[in-house]
């Protein structure tokens, strides 16, 4: 599966000489943690609430200074036609949440941890989707620790040919 599967787009920008208010309005907004950070068309960056929290917030920044005082440059990115087990590799080796997509210069979406996870939870549930049917069309076996088992109609279930 390709990353633009798994990915939000647009992504949402910010200009390195917005403020951080700015940006964290932004967030708010859009209902984001992370925006890209362009120089005109070129993504410079990532900001993140984190990053407002951390480097603005604690450090006494005020709202008004740029957001690029807080973003983290250059930002890790993966490419639009990435597998999306690249993302899982940079995000693990890298230690990042959120990573922005590019199709060549251009930002195309951001991949985050959530994503990744909800990826994962398709992938678990085509899994056990079978697994689970089967066991429900199965009758339960004979007996376990608490003893015989009951049908839901009351009957005990027909002996398995192992017993």
């Amino acid at each position: 599966m390709k990353v633009t599967a798994a990915m939000s787009a647009p992504a949402v920008s910010v200009a390195s000489t917005a403020s951080i208010g700015e940006a964290a309005r932004l967030m708010d907004v859009h209902g984001v943690g992370a925006l890209a950070v362009m120089q005109g068309e070129a993504l410079c960056g990532i900001v993140t609430d984190r990053d407002i929290a951390v480097r603005a917030v604690a450090a006494g920044l005020g709202r008004d200074e740029p957001v690029s005082k807080v973003m983290t440059a250059p930002a890790v990115s993966v490419g639009a036609g990435d597998d999306i087990h690249a993302a899982y590799r940079t995000m693990r080796s890298r230690g990042v949440r959120r990573l922005p997509v590019l199709d060549g210069p251009r930002v195309v979406g951001m991949v985050t941890v959530d994503d990744l996870l909800m990826d994962v939870f398709r992938r678990v549930a085509d899994l056990l989707g079978p697994v689970a049917w089967s066991v429900l069309e199965q009758p339960p076996g004979p007996q376990d620790e608490l003893g015989p088992r009951t049908r839901a109609d009351g009957r005990n279930p027909p002996a398995s040919r192992g017993s």
